[in-house]
């Protein structure tokens, strides 16, 4: 296939940054920042534009702030007007990669998602015996913008587009917090753990597809070389289903060495080949060939969200919209399994009353 060019002129176009900036803004509109940008939309993006265009644009400081659910995670925000950029670039770089990546990839991708994923793995659990299921150690610390760029420079010939998404990848600095140990890699010298920039924000539209486009050759490799009997990729956790657990073992060792060309390691303590029988764990489930059933934190986390709901329903802090918006989200996600006895015990334990709660 070519590389693609002409990119700028349409991620430039006014109407372009318009549709960006309402895309940015989805659900995030009562947001002081957002609020004020959308006060003055049309001045906002074309002052954006005439910097895109000038080539002055910078990305500005992240926000940075721990979330503890599902675990401890450090979230780096960038600027709404960034978010601006993020969603106008991802807009016209998507299309040109979607058409490349593989069909194994499930994680933030229109008509894929969660319960694709899910529907795939649990299908394959009724027709193989075994499963290596694998996980890359830090994967959004650990993603080298060197590789990342020259990747994405494989797909986009368009300069002005490159040179963007360069000071987007370039402008983040891994936080103290999450660099971690150097790390090795065969043919390193003392210094290139050090002299390697690397890192991507979790919290950023480009983030998302970024790590897709890194991943993607190694999802190529794993269905044109090891070619398991069922491959599954969300993000940074995969599931390979075979018919022997030696060939799962070998596959572990081949995609071991493998992702070292990407400097990523898969987690030794958990990537490991199970018996299916034995249930998997994947994307919050627990997957076995005749059932699926909630893993327990998730039903912990709801059980809290709940309370929390219950409480700020009564103090008025949540209406009847927000609250039923809430309730039906859940009910979406786990209606995919066998929980029916599960959310109605749930329910039945909630009473939301205005003026009181426990």
């Amino acid at each position: 296939m070519r590389r693609a060019d002409g990119l700028w002129e349409l991620l430039t176009a006014p109407p372009h940054l318009f549709a960006a900036a309402r895309a940015a803004a989805c659900r995030k509109r009562r947001r002081p920042d957002v609020a004020a940008f959308l006060l003055d939309l049309e001045t906002e993006v074309f002052a954006l534009r005439r910097e895109l265009l000038a080539g002055t644009w910078r990305p500005g400081p992240y926000r940075t702030f721990s979330r503890a659910d599902p675990k401890p995670r450090l979230i780096s925000a960038a600027p709404f007007r960034d978010r601006v950029v993020h969603h106008a670039l991802t807009r016209v770089l998507e299309p040109h990669f979607e058409r490349r990546f593989s069909h194994d990839s499930y994680a933030c991708r229109r008509g894929y998602g969660t319960h694709r994923a899910l529907d795939r793995a649990r299908a394959a659990c009724g027709r193989f015996p075994y499963v290596l299921k694998g996980d890359i150690v830090r994967y959004f610390p650990s993603i080298d913008h060197a590789i990342l760029l020259r990747r994405l420079g494989t797909v986009i010939a368009c300069r002005p587009t490159l040179d963007l998404v360069a000071r987007i990848v370039e402008g983040f600095r891994l936080p103290a917090a999450l660099r971690g140990a150097p790390v090795y890699f065969p043919d390193d010298d003392l210094f290139t753990p050090f002299e390697r920039p690397r890192g991507l924000p979790l919290g950023n539209q480009t983030s998302q597809f970024f790590a897709n486009v890194y991943l993607d050759p190694f999802d190529q490799f794993v269905a044109r070389r090891l070619r398991p009997g069922c491959y599954v990729r969300y993000v940074d956790d995969f599931l390979l289903f075979g018919e022997e657990p030696r060939t799962l073992l070998a596959q572990r060792e081949a995609i071991r060495a493998w992702l070292c060309r990407l400097r990523l390691m898969v987690h030794p303590g958990k990537t490991r080949v199970y018996r299916v029988r034995d249930g998997i764990t994947f994307l919050g489930w627990r997957l076995f060939a005749d059932r699926t059933r909630l893993v327990r934190p998730t039903v912990v986390r709801f059980r809290r969200t709940l309370r929390w709901m219950v409480r700020a329903y009564a103090a008025g802090r949540l209406d009847q919209g927000a609250l039923r918006q809430r309730l039906h989200a859940w009910r979406g996600h786990a209606g995919w399994g066998d929980t029916w006895r599960l959310w109605h015990g749930l329910l039945d334990s909630a009473i939301f009353t205005r003026g009181a709660g426990p």
